[in-house]
């Protein structure tokens, strides 16, 4: 249509044209008055005035596509102005207040299980054995070998003790000796001072007197040496061998683990072995709910990653009730468009609750505010909300707009639109290269 309207323009400025062409051969035959602006001068400066109006129109008409559309295809919502609720409504899972992972220490095979998915256990009740030849021997080979050592260690805490017997016994022998001399030259002295007997026989048992009195004293310090030695070293062997011991523990302490044990009290879950099933180190087995109540876990889309915190409030139905809950923990880890949220009862938690149940949440992000709405749809995902096509008189205009907060309903208008007006809310994948929309009904 456009096209059309474009081509007669142009066909009657030619035509305007062709006339003031004629009438100016006409004129030629008649004597010229100068003027400054004849009726000729006039005619042409009309006539490329609407030439060059007209063919600024029709190109600016040529450049705009047009795309017809039947109203029962599109959706079209007012923009309306009220209360906006700062809400968002998710889709949450019940799931325990606390649980515990079940891992295997030690990599290997499954060779027994003990229990089943869903069973109540106790702290220590056996679930599965894992066998693993390589690890066993050579825990097995690291045994023998930490055996070895310390019997060696306690080998030499025996020579040490031996050793220090000895020196004792050397020490009661050279004092025994210093005694019997001790007493002699006593003896001779006062026999000599006497005249009893000889000088040679006198400085003999002085000599001997002397010389263990000296013995004496360099085996008293040997001895102290050899005490502090050997404290030293005993205390050496014994940090060594409480080591070693704490080594051995370690290894028949993963020897034993390879029964795989409760480690609280509670009800299994996610715990599905079977015999001959590889595992490997610390790898997940299972859960163990703590039955002490439950949570909720929400996926939140990520339009909102900014906006959520911890210690909001939020609410929920359960069996006619509404349940207060406040957000606990927000994991920012994006998957496939979400991030995770963890929101816990106000209070104790509905008794009827089951593991795996859906509630819907409405999480609270701020209080509420009076502004411009337009109704949610799929012309978000087109447009990313920077523009939208406002419907007036059956013909939809491009329009940019800005877009602020959103709910579960309404996307906050903060420019660009006035109350009252139209808006197609509806997925503008068919046409959103167009830039005008014709409706048909």
């Amino acid at each position: 249509m456009f096209v059309l309207q474009y081509v007669t323009s142009v066909v009657c400025v030619g035509i305007l044209l062709a006339y003031a062409e004629l009438y100016f051969k006409r004129e030629m035959d008649k004597k010229i008055e100068r003027k400054r602006f004849n009726r000729k001068v006039i005619l042409i400066i009309v006539g490329v005035i609407l030439f060059v109006g007209l063919v600024g129109y029709g190109y600016s008409i040529s450049l705009n596509k047009v795309y017809k559309a039947d109203a029962d295809k599109v959706t079209i919502n007012p923009v309306v102005y009220g209360d906006f609720e700062d809400v968002v409504l998710l889709n949450a899972s019940v799931v325990p207040l606390t649980s515990v992972i079940i891992s295997s220490p030690e990599g290997g095979t499954v060779a027994d299980i003990f229990t089943e998915n869903g069973a109540n256990v106790v702290k220590g009740t056996p679930l599965l054995r894992i066998t693993n030849p390589n690890a066993l021997s050579s825990y097995t080979s690291s045994e023998t070998g930490i055996t070895e050592q310390i019997n060696q260690l306690r080998k030499l805490r025996l020579d040490l003790e031996q050793n220090q017997r000895i020196m004792s016994q050397d020490m009661m022998e050279v004092e025994n000796s210093l005694r019997t001399a001790n007493r002699k030259y006593k003896v001779d002295s006062t026999l000599f001072s006497k005249k009893v007997i000889t000088t040679q026989e006198f400085a003999a048992s002085s000599q001997d007197y002397e010389y263990y009195q000296g013995r004496k004293k360099i085996l008293k310090e040997a001895i102290k040496q050899e005490n502090q030695s050997r404290i030293m070293q005993l205390k050496q062997i014994d940090i060594s061998i409480g080591r070693m011991n704490e080594s051995m523990e370690t290894i028949r302490q993963n020897i034993e683990n390879m029964t795989i044990k409760a480690p609280v009290a509670g009800r299994l879950s996610s715990y599905d072995p079977i015999i001959g099933k590889s595992y490997n180190v610390n790898e997940m087995l299972g859960k163990i709910d703590v039955m002490q109540g439950y949570k909720l876990q929400a996926g939140v889309d990520e339009y909102y990653i900014n906006r959520v915190k911890e210690g909001q409030t939020a609410n929920c139905e359960f069996n006619g009730k509404t349940y207060k809950l406040t957000v606990k923990k927000v994991i920012p880890e994006v998957t496939s468009g979400q991030f995770q949220i963890e929101l816990t009862f106000e209070g104790q938690s509905p008794v009827e609750l089951r593991r795996g149940l859906s509630l819907q949440v409405k999480l609270t992000l701020s209080d509420n505010s009076k502004s411009l709405l337009v109704s949610q749809g799929q012309f978000f995902q087109s447009t990313g909300g920077s523009w939208v096509f406002v419907l007036k008189d059956g013909k939809a205009l491009k329009r940019n707009v800005k877009i602020g907060r959103k709910n579960y309903l309404y996307y906050e208008i903060l420019d660009g639109l006035q109350k009252g007006e139209q808006v197609i809310t509806s997925s503008y994948d068919q046409f959103n290269q167009y830039d005008i929309i014709e409706i048909k009904n």
